[in-house]
């Protein structure tokens, strides 16, 4: 299950417990009211006012209670437990019956402190207790709950603590989750930016080298032209073109590489292939890969794609990426050429799998190239 839909849940879980008291406060006013013309009822006036500041103080503990100090809290769930407690023996057949034990539940939930819901809950339980037994008294034929009923009134305050004790431990550990997300979304992005600066570097390198071979390679041609040595001026000048073409190629995939939207490893490989049109497979469950290794991977990948497209053009080509339980392996894969080279792009800048060697070693990893069978191989491992 996604990280997403956890948290859908739980915020499913937490609207649905917070609206069990809003459930039990409309409930008991609502029906009460129902029944109430037809009820029996003793003291009714007095009934009737008590009804009414039950329903007053059950709807004001629905409210937000954030911004309101604890002891007006605890002064609001202690009228609504007692006005509950003392209507209890005087509508105890209807649904009015229900506000004490709705009040210490509410206590339990929604007051902090667990020794002022417990005085609560035990308070109303004694009145609740002490007015049954005076309504007895004083109206005989009025038919009454036995003492002990009212005893019970303060039971729910424990079911009320349960009820906020999970809650709290539901939001920490959301909290607790938010923040372990939090921390690995900026090792990731602390994570990019070391791997960036680093391509940063690797692209002033690359262009460094390049336009120096370049500019070496024009002066040549032009100390070559001045001695009438045309055919080699125009070999440096090709050259030199040869070097530009693989600098631009070089820094492509550096600059590429810097995108934020750089896709998973085997992603990017598919679309590699795809575009050189070579044979794609992966072999092994698919798994994470740090970005320095699918960094190098990548670039691995291309420069043996770029090297078979310079040395066996029109050959197959085939990449195979392996995930193992600790380590990644590419294998690129391509046959005898199948059509003439192009003398232009038969050259390089020399800057190619001897670095991508350098780079697996810093990795802890070995690259192996060629030949194999009728073409030639090379073969990348890297730690995960």
């Amino acid at each position: 299950m996604s990280t997403t839909d956890r948290r859908s849940l739980s915020l499913l879980g937490q609207y649905r417990d917070e609206l069990i008291q809003p459930a039990l406060v409309l409930t008991a006013i609502a029906c009460t009211a129902v029944q109430w013309p037809d009820a029996t009822v003793a003291y009714r006036p007095l009934a009737l006012s008590l009804f009414v500041l039950c329903s007053v103080a059950g709807i004001v503990s629905l409210l937000p209670w954030a911004r309101v100090a604890e002891n007006r809290q605890i002064t609001v769930m202690g009228a609504y437990m007692l006005f509950g407690a003392l209507l209890l023996p005087l509508a105890h057949g209807t649904f009015a019956a229900m506000f004490p034990f709705v009040a210490a539940s509410a206590s339990g939930v929604k007051l902090a402190s667990r020794r002022a819901a417990v005085t609560i809950a035990v308070a109303g339980s004694v009145i609740a207790a002490a007015a049954t037994w005076t309504v007895g008294e004083l109206l005989p034929g009025f038919p009454v709950w036995p003492v002990w009923v009212p005893l019970t009134v303060g039971l729910p305050v424990a079911v009320g603590i349960s009820h906020h004790d999970r809650l709290d431990a539901v939001r920490n550990a959301q909290l607790a989750a938010d923040s372990a997300q939090r921390a690995r979304e900026s090792e990731a992005r602390e994570a990019a930016l070391v791997e960036r600066g680093r391509i940063a570097r690797e692209i002033h390198d690359v262009l460094g080298h390049s336009l120096s071979g370049i500019a070496l390679q024009l002066d040549l041609a032009d100390a070559l032209r001045g001695s009438g040595r045309d055919d080699e001026a125009a070999a440096a000048v090709r050259k030199a073109r040869a070097i530009a073409v693989d600098s631009i190629s070089e820094t492509r995939r550096a600059v590429h590489a810097l995108r934020e939207d750089t896709l998973p490893l085997p992603e990017t490989l598919s679309q590699l292939a795809e575009h050189a049109s070579a044979e794609y497979a992966i072999e092994g469950e698919a798994g994470a890969v740090g970005p320095e290794t699918t960094h190098t991977m990548v670039r691995a990948a291309q420069e043996a794609m770029t090297n078979a497209a310079k040395y066996a053009p029109g050959a197959t080509r085939s990449l195979r990426l392996a995930f193992t339980a600790d380590h990644v392996r590419l294998t690129v894969h391509n046959g005898p050429a199948t059509e003439p080279r192009r003398a232009e792009l038969a050259s390089g800048s020399g800057v190619g799998l001897v670095g991508m060697r350098e780079r697996a070693a810093l990795l802890g990893g070995t690259l192996k190239a060629g030949p194999a069978g009728d073409g030639w191989t090379v073969e990348l491992e890297l730690p995960r």
